[in-house]
């Protein structure tokens, strides 16, 4: 089950590093353009935050269940911050991929306020687009599987 998992968290990051870049895309474009907030970017945004969403609950799986790294980590974590492999794991990855998390939900949510189209499209440029930029620091490039 563990690989299995971790597997689909490896191949799942595809599908959303893909969606963001499809959404900042879609925002960047309609803030250039002053275009109106539309479905495009309504749906751009959705998709983009449910698949972060899944993306976070097999990781949260994966972290709380059945990760060998977080349990051996949790066994001695004093011992684990000074491994920069344990470390990277149990805290820094999970706390980046929170901070993304809530960037693309402040993004997305930005756009439901009462705003001219051309605003919501560059809220969501720039959450989006940090957003990127912070998952781009915490993916485990050097143990990518796909």
């Amino acid at each position: 089950m563990y690989n299995g998992l971790l597997h689909a968290h490896s191949g799942f990051r595809w599908l959303v590093l893909i969606a963001l870049v499809v959404a900042i895309v879609i925002s960047l474009a309609g803030w250039i353009k002053r275009s109106e907030w539309t479905k495009s970017g309504k749906i751009s945004g959705l998709v983009l935050t449910i698949l972060m969403d899944i993306q976070f609950l097999i990781g949260l799986v994966l972290y709380l269940f059945l990760s060998p790294m977080t349990k051996a980590a949790f066994n001695d974590f004093g011992a684990a911050m000074k491994n920069d492999t344990l470390r990277f794991y149990v805290v820094e990855h999970i706390l980046i991929m929170v901070i993304a998390l809530a960037l693309v939900h402040i993004g997305k949510s930005r756009t439901k306020k009462d705003l001219p189209g051309w605003k919501k499209h560059r809220s969501s440029f720039i959450f989006y687009g940090i957003s990127l930029l912070v998952i781009l620091m915490a993916i485990p490039w050097d143990r990518a599987m796909f």
